[in-house]
Parts: C-alpha cells; sequence; structure tokens
C-alpha cells in the first residue's frame, strides 16, 4: 500500500531521529549530520527540510527520548488500578527495561547525550522543557488516586513522579552496570517505599 505524502514525511521524521539517536550514541557531540541522513538512507536535505537543520533534528531526538520515560511506559493499565498497584507495575517496566538486552547501549547513549546537551545551550534548554513536561504528563496517572485514606492532588503526584523516575532509573543504572542484581519484587518494594506523607508533601 502507498504511503500519504503526510505518511512518508512522518516515516522519514522516525527515520532520521533513529538514526540520529545510533550516530549520537557513537560520537556524542561529534556527530555529524551527513552520517545521520546515510544511516537513515535519506539526504541532508532532507533533514534541513523536516527539522531545520541538525540542531532541529538533535532537539527532535532529545525529545522523543524523553518521551520514552512518560505515561507511555504503563500504556495498557486498567484505569482504576489503585495507586500502590500502579506504583508497582511502573517498577517493574523500569526493572523490565534494566535487564533488557539492549540496556546497555541504551545506557551508553544516555551518557552520549549528556556529552551532547552539555555542549549545546540550546539543546540543553530543550532537555530542560522535556523533563518537567514528561514528569507532568506521568504525574497525571497519579492524580486523584487513594493512598492513606485520601487523594493525591497533582502536586503530590507531581513529587512522586519525580521521585519514582530518579529512584528507578538510578537503581536502573546499578543493574545495568552489574554492581547489584536487584530483583523486580526488589524494585517494587523501594517504589513502595517513596508512596510516604514525606515525598508526596502537603496537598
Amino acid at each position: 500500500m502507498r504511503m500519504t505524502r503526510a505518511q512518508s514525511k512522518e516515516a522519514n521524521k522516525r527515520a532520521l531521529i533513529d538514526a540520529a539517536r545510533d550516530v549520537v550514541g557513537r560520537e556524542g557531540s561529534r556527530a555529524k549530520l551527513e552520517e545521520i541522513a546515510e544511516r537513515a538512507g535519506l539526504t541532508t536535505g532532507a533533514i534541513y527540510s523536516l527539522f531545520g537543520g541538525k540542531n532541529g533534528l538533535l532537539a527532535a531526538m532529545v525529545t522523543d527520548y524523553a518521551g520514552q520515560f512518560g505515561p507511555s511506559l504503563v500504556d495498557g493499565l486498567p484505569p482504576d488500578l489503585s495507586l500502590e498497584a500502579i506504583v508497582a507495575e511502573v517498577a517493574r517496566r523500569f526493572w523490565r527495561i534494566a535487564n533488557d538486552p539492549e540496556a546497555v547501549g541504551q545506557l551508553l547513549f544516555e551518557g552520549r547525550l549528556l556529552d551532547l546537551v552539555l555542549h549545546d545551550a540550546e539543546l540543553r534548554a530543550r532537555l530542560g522543557e522535556a523533563i518537567p513536561s514528561m514528569e507532568t504528563a506521568f504525574a497525571a496517572l497519579f492524580t486523584g488516586r487513594a493512598s492513606g485514606g485520601s487523594v493525591l492532588t497533582h502536586r503530590q503526584a507531581l513529587r512522586l513522579a519525580r521521585a519514582l523516575k530518579a529512584t528507578m532509573s538510578g537503581l536502573g543504572q546499578t543493574v545495568i552496570l552489574g554492581l547489584q542484581g536487584s530483583s523486580e519484587e526488589y524494585f517494587v518494594d523501594v517504589a513502595h517505599a517513596l508512596i510516604t506523607p514525606r515525598v508526596l508533601g502537603p496537598a
């Protein structure tokens, strides 16, 4: 089936973002526009047409990367889960990510990405926008769920989302590096330990 122009445009964007991620994962701030285009099977002209240039493409890559740890991480969960149940599922999915065969490559990419954004103020700003936006979207999963006899406000849900993501990411890195072989249930126990009045804060 032949793709429409809009579908072709989106497919090319996806190919370029994926190619940028591959090249940045190897080269960091030394990533070349020509190599990214070649890996995607496109021309540098396509990068300028679709993203306005290298920085536009890299900014899209940063936003795309940050988005994978947002609400899509828990797609398909029943809407009536308790707070404890949904937090446990988030923890389990972080554990699976850490134990995925591709996790080492993911960690390497994150290191190269830091190298990239530390050398570019515009990309650093884009990452600074993407992370709070992702946390806000993640917090929507927790807002309104009952805990300890009360219902979480958005403010409390946002504090929990930040603590949960930071803690699970840190635990995941130790597993990827082989520093500890934490079990899935340990991830769940740690995640549940964050559901406290001290972490949630005032309503």
